[in-house]
């Protein structure tokens, strides 16, 4: 595998972190979320600087760039973008080719009957709905999801009517056979991609306070146990990474997809639980900016499934068939 990206890969990166800088970070993050708004206008920004379609634009015949798309869906996610662009970028175009209209919010067919609170969901405009075998792309208007309060860093929604989308198959539901397998995988890739981004920012926020904290006369940091486990999470959230990447330039197979998110979600839970522990008791509070990128490690643990949900992907595509 090389490891190094190619010139398109690196202007691209290169680009979308200039625009990042001016346009999103834990402050703005921070606005956002105090009043559960969603950022239109980086949004907007990343649709008419071409990230949003360069899946599309970029797609062979072996399907979507997914490499290209997922080094934006993770830089945006380094910087706490609060726009919903790993369901715009990765997950629709593997559903069909006809763009669908962001911002998207994603579900199972059993978080609609719950339901549960989506990612989103109050500011989307397509609800995509995984089904056992097919995907229902779900046009939606003003109030069918309600704004939800959540401490996890996102803006969510939940259905206003539990009954609302009772029969999937009603007119004006747009249903996509046989399109499940490659949602799930996308979705799954993606959750895997956007984990990659905030334990990066969780991170590296996490070394400059050590750096700055002093304790017997030192920095924090500079503590071989405290160095040990910094290093045992840097590890971590590079190998996940590449696992990550490599199953994104395979056109996101299931059981690349399900390894690579299995790894990178259970290293979510260390890089959230050493994080906080390093940090003290600041690293609990809303003053302190770990808050950003760790408390999405916990929603985004939580979707699809989860670690387990990935396991038992992986366990099925590599054995599951054989007789």
């Amino acid at each position: 595998m090389n490891f190094e990206l190619n010139e398109d890969q690196q202007a691209i990166t290169e680009s979308v972190d200039r625009l990042l800088a001016h346009h999103a970070g834990a402050t703005r993050t921070i606005e956002l979320n105090g009043h559960g708004m969603y950022d239109d206008a980086l949004h907007r920004l990343l649709d008419e600087s071409g990230f949003s379609t360069i899946a599309s634009d970029l797609a062979s015949e072996d399907g979507p760039a997914g490499l290209e798309a997922a080094l934006i869906v993770e830089a945006v996610a380094r910087a706490g973008g609060v726009v919903a662009c790993a369901a715009q970028m990765l997950v629709a175009p593997a559903v069909q080719e006809a763009a669908i209209t962001g911002p998207i919010t994603l579900c199972t067919l059993d978080d609609l009957k719950k339901p549960v609170p989506l990612r989103f969901g109050a500011h989307a405009k397509t609800l995509l709905v995984l089904g056992d075998r097919d995907v229902h792309v779900i046009p939606l208007t003003s109030g069918d999801l309600k704004p939800v309060r959540s401490s996890f860093g996102y803006p969510m929604g939940r259905l206003a009517e539990a009954d609302r989308f009772a029969n999937l198959n009603a007119a004006g539901n747009c249903l996509r056979p046989n399109a499940a397998l490659a949602m799930a995988n996308w979705w799954r890739l993606s959750l895997a991609v956007e984990a990659v981004g905030t334990m990066d920012a969780a991170l590296t926020h996490t070394v400059e306070y050590l750096k700055q904290r002093r304790q017997f006369g030192r920095s924090i940091g500079s503590f071989q146990a405290i160095q040990h486990r910094l290093s045992l999470c840097a590890i971590g959230v590079e190998a996940s990474r590449w696992l990550v990447r490599e199953a994104a330039y395979h056109g996101a197979q299931t059981e690349a997809v399900a390894a690579a998110a299995a790894f990178t979600l259970e290293t979510a839970d260390q890089v959230f639980t050493e994080a906080h522990q390093m940090s003290g008791a600041i690293g609990f509070t809303c003053e302190f900016d770990l808050h950003v990128w760790s408390m999405r490690l916990l929603a985004l643990r939580q979707e699809l499934g989860g670690v387990g949900a990935a396991r038992r992907a992986l366990v099925e595509a590599r054995w599951g068939n054989k007789p």
